[in-house]
C-alpha cells in the first residue's frame, strides 16, 4: 500500500519561509507526478503546484506562482515544496498526493488526477 507522510509544517510570520517534505513508500514513485494542495478551514481543497514525474515541468497555482518553489528527489522518494514570502491567506492544511497516471505526458492539476494523499500537515501564517 503506497503511503505518503507529509513533515514540515508549523506556525511562521508572514514574510518568513517553510519547506514542506513527503515521503513516499510502499509503492512506485518515480514513475508518477505528484503535486500539493492545500485546504484552509471552510473552503475546498485547492491546488498548489504540480512537478512530472520526471521533475522537468512544474506548474503553480497563480496565487503561489513565484513564491513557491517545488520539487522531487527521485533517489530518496521524497517531494518538497519550499514556501517563501508567507502570507496569511496561505494558513491551511498541505497535503501531498501521489498522481493515478503512471508515466502522464501532462501536469495533472485536479484531484481527481490523484489517488493517494498524506495526512496533511498544518501550516499557520501570522499577520
Amino acid at each position: 500500500q503506497v503511503q505518503l507522510v507529509e513533515s514540515g509544517g508549523g506556525l511562521v510570520q508572514a514574510g518568513g519561509s517553510l519547506r514542506l517534505s513527503c515521503a513516499v513508500s510502499g509503492g512506485a514513485f518515480r514513475t508518477y507526478g505528484m503535486a500539493w494542495f492545500r485546504q484552509a478551514p471552510g473552503k475546498e481543497r485547492e491546488f498548489v503546484a504540480a512537478i512530472s514525474w520526471t521533475g522537468g515541468n512544474t506548474y503553480y497555482a497563480d496565487l503561489v506562482k513565484g513564491r513557491f518553489t517545488i520539487s522531487r528527489d527521485n533517489a530518496k522518494n521524497t517531494v518538497c515544496l519550499q514556501m517563501n514570502s508567507l502570507k496569511a491567506e496561505d494558513t491551511a492544511v498541505y497535503y501531498c498526493a501521489r498522481s493515478n497516471q503512471r508515466v502522464a505526458t501532462v501536469l495533472l492539476l485536479r484531484p481527481y488526477d490523484y489517488d493517494y494523499w498524506g495526512q496533511g500537515t498544518q501550516v499557520t501564517v501570522s499577520s
